[in-house]
């Protein structure tokens, strides 16, 4: 059974549980394995050699996370070719399609959780009563080290934008 933490994350002022433990900066980053549509999966591997910036929102249709990943897909326009952008929810890939169409979102890569929760469970980042994914920041080196780490609190707040861009700025 997977390891749960509770008293460290609210929705709305109310508890919720994490499913998975709390990756810290300096930890090997643990692999995962979510997909780009229904049927191709990506993991880890699939980014070695980049520097990769994740960001974990519950879902695309909520407005904070419509504004998180419209942030960072500005964002990585500035990072450079040895970045990957990942936005990662359990929204169905199809969801995820229509949204970025309609946002007009060309620079971040939309991953789903929906099939296995691997990632929600590798990061700490599964809401056991949602089963949905905690709004998180990590940032991940070439080496798979992991160098930047935001989880929220509150799912309902943004994350600091800036310390995330500044961390992946001090890797390339």
């Amino acid at each position: 059974m997977a390891q749960e933490r509770t008293g460290v994350a609210t929705l709305k002022g109310n508890p919720i549980t994490l499913v998975g433990p709390e990756i810290k900066v300096g930890d090997k980053a643990p692999n995962f394995t979510v997909n780009k549509d229904l049927v191709t999966q990506v993991t880890l591997a699939d980014y070695a050699g980049k520097v990769k910036l994740i960001s974990v929102v519950p879902s695309l249709d909520t407005g904070v996370c419509d504004a998180q990943t419209r942030r960072f897909n500005e964002e990585a326009a500035s990072l450079g070719e040895n970045v990957a952008v990942l936005t990662i929810s359990v929204d169905l890939p199809f969801a995820q399609a229509r949204w970025c169409g309609a946002a007009g979102i060309d620079k971040v890569v939309t991953l789903s959780d929906y099939k296995t929760k691997s990632f929600g469970e590798a990061y700490g980042v599964l809401i056991k009563e949602l089963q949905l994914d905690m709004r998180a920041i990590f940032v991940i080196d070439a080496n798979d080290t992991v160098q930047y780490v935001e989880y929220l609190g509150e799912m309902t707040s943004h994350p600091n934008y800036e310390a995330a861009v500044e961390a992946v700025k001090k890797l390339v």
